[in-house]
């Protein structure tokens, strides 16, 4: 879902308008939780890369930007863990040129990071992966550009994918990758229509999906994190909503099965609260000191006219 954007050549309206309507949402939900819920990336990060990080491991969110000759190299998700950088992207249409942008990405990220060591400079690429939200039989399970060097060395740029409908909603739960669910839906977008015709097969998601809110319930309100189970609930239902736009029945159906459509993050919505009080407090502190503060200064001006 990262994009290179250059400014001498910009989106057609034909292009900018298939973006807006087929990536914005994929992209919006992803970065949302590579933003706000960065945690939910490091289950993840194990099993791709094989590690056994803790969700407690401190880690540093890097910036997403990088800047280049011709323009601006806008990736989705940087975070470093101890020495490792891991770079991570969401693919959610059909790009066969995926590998060449990661690559691109990837030098951006190690030039950035580079380091001197004597006369010789260091460059280290990072750790990444594509995360593939619809998959081909065609599409790769490793990523790979073969680099020829000047002095005739080989060597072999390889980029592991992860593809959501490999993923089934008890190995979702065993991996604790939570942050799956929102896209868990997009394995019925073909079959949308004939699920909505056939109230057995609607039923069949629909208690598929009542499985998927009780054990998110339970995974993250055990562990004393309800307000992430609230905003992880409500990324999965923007999505659904997205798939499901077409089939009001299925919808609606997932809607209530989840708890209904909130188009903001509660944790933002409760903050925004939070905030608004805090301004109507503070107008009316305010008003009550410049009341009394008025009444000290005319108190004073009639002492000085007596």
């Amino acid at each position: 879902m990262g994009n290179t954007d250059i400014v001498a050549a910009p989106l057609s309206d034909a292009n900018e308008k298939n973006t807006t309507e087929h990536s914005t949402i994929f992209d919006d939900v992803f970065r949302t939780i590579a933003q706000k819920m960065p945690q939910l990336l490091i289950p993840l990060i194990n099993e791709v890369f094989h590690t056994s990080y803790s969700e407690k491991e401190p880690f540093e969110q890097l910036r997403n930007e990088h800047y280049e000759k011709f323009g601006t190299v806008v990736t989705d998700s940087i975070i470093r863990i101890g020495s490792h950088i891991y770079h991570l992207e969401c693919q959610s249409t059909k790009d066969e040129t995926m590998v060449i942008r990661m690559f691109e990405y990837d030098l951006a990220i190690a030039l950035e990071s580079r380091r001197r060591v004597g006369r010789r400079f260091f460059v280290e690429f990072p750790r990444s992966c594509v995360i593939y939200l619809r998959t081909t039989k065609n599409t790769p399970d490793v990523e790979e550009v073969e680099l020829k060097l000047p002095d005739g060395q080989v060597c072999v740029y390889r980029v592991p994918t992860v593809k959501v409908e490999r993923y089934t909603k008890d190995s979702i739960f065993e991996k604790n990758l939570l942050m799956l669910l929102p896209f868990y839906v997009m394995r019925y977008e073909e079959s949308a229509h004939t699920i909505g015709e056939n109230t057995e097969k609607l039923q069949e998601l629909l208690s598929e999906y009542e499985d998927i809110r009780v054990n998110l319930e339970k995974e993250l309100s055990m562990a004393g994190r309800s307000e992430l189970y609230t905003d992880l609930n409500r990324l999965i239902v923007r999505i659904s909503d997205y798939i499901f736009r077409k089939e009001e029945k299925i919808r609606k159906g997932v809607d209530e099965v989840m708890g209904g459509k909130v188009l903001q993050l509660e944790s933002e919505r409760l903050l925004e609260l939070g905030e608004a009080r805090g301004k109507i407090i503070g107008k009316a502190e305010g008003k009550a000191e410049g009341k009394a503060e008025g009444e000290a200064i005319g108190e004073a001006r009639m002492r000085m006219l007596i």
